[in-house]
């Protein structure tokens, strides 16, 4: 909660200053005050992320197909539920639900919008490939994101850059259209001049969005190092490199241990780093 309403707060008082700012540069189309685009963008923006981040676990199961342990049947299942617990227990959160979901691809992923009330999901293929040491070392690294509050903060984040898109894409069309919208012209200039703002600041801001997502892996593999044991974490993940790992749906990319396969200057938009990178930083640990 504390952290949901320190975003709040930054987001608040960031988008307060622009409004200043822009006000004193005389950044307004036709005269008319810049209140209600910032209320609706920080509405739009901010509102959308947090609907979207309450709403996580029920999407992650949804979308994945995911089956929630609530009585373990065999031993696998039954390691699985009190693996995920004893690292709970250590990394000082709730016991997440647990759950699996069908898939070829070796893949795992954590959401939740409290740190107590979370999801850990593995794949059925992540199960039948890796050893268990290997799988503990993946059920590490999703607590640790959810100990890290990754899914609260990626999440908010996304909400505050939603926000600043919609809001400096007005500026700039009203910078670009000033000319034309004097005299009543006409608005057409301004729509498009609108849209591209949008799309060329919203695949800036997807950038920024992703750096910070890479950035959080490396945080929970020390995590995952942490509760499962460095060797376990590099074996781990030495077994992605090898193994089929697929896709999960969209929504959850970000949130599987598995990286997004993207080359050149794609690779900005990668939400995973390269897992040679995330192997050498945790050798480098030991050092």
């Amino acid at each position: 909660m504390s952290r949901i309403l320190l975003f709040l707060a930054t987001n608040f008082a960031v988008i307060t200053v622009l409004s200043i700012v822009m006000s004193i540069f005389g950044l307004n189309q036709s005269g008319t005050s810049l209140l209600p685009t910032i209320v609706t963008a920080s509405v739009f923006g901010m509102g959308g992320s947090l609907i979207s981040l309450l709403l996580s676990k029920r999407m992650a199961l949804k979308s994945s197909g995911a089956r929630i342990i609530e009585s373990p049947h065999g031993e696998v299942e039954s390691w699985l539920v009190e693996t995920v617990r004893r690292q709970a227990a250590k990394a000082g959160i709730g016991m997440p639900d647990v759950a699996i979901f069908n898939s070829p691809s070796i893949n795992a992923f954590a959401t939740g919008a409290k740190r107590d009330e979370a999801l850990v999901a593995v794949s059925s293929g992540l199960l039948e490939s890796m050893e268990r040491d290997e799988v503990e070392a993946v059920l590490g690294h999703e607590i640790s994101h959810v100990a890290n509050g990754d899914m609260v903060t990626l999440t908010l984040i996304q909400g505050v850059v939603n926000t600043f898109v919609m809001v400096f894409a007005r500026v700039v069309a009203s910078a670009m259209s000033r000319g034309n919208s004097q005299g009543g012209g006409s608005m057409v200039g301004y729509y498009v001049a609108y849209m591209v703002a949008q799309a060329v600041l919203g695949f800036l801001a997807s950038l920024i969005v992703m750096w910070f997502s890479r950035h959080r892996e490396f945080r929970a593999d020390e995590g995952g190092a942490d509760l499962a044991g460095r060797e376990k974490m590099i074996a781990a993940l030495e077994r992605l490199k090898f193994g089929q790992s697929g896709d999960l749906p969209d929504s959850m990319a970000a949130f599987g241990i598995s990286p997004s396969v993207r080359r050149g200057f794609g690779a900005l938009l990668r939400t995973h780093p390269p897992l040679s990178e995330r192997i050498d930083a945790l050798r480098r640990l030991g050092r």
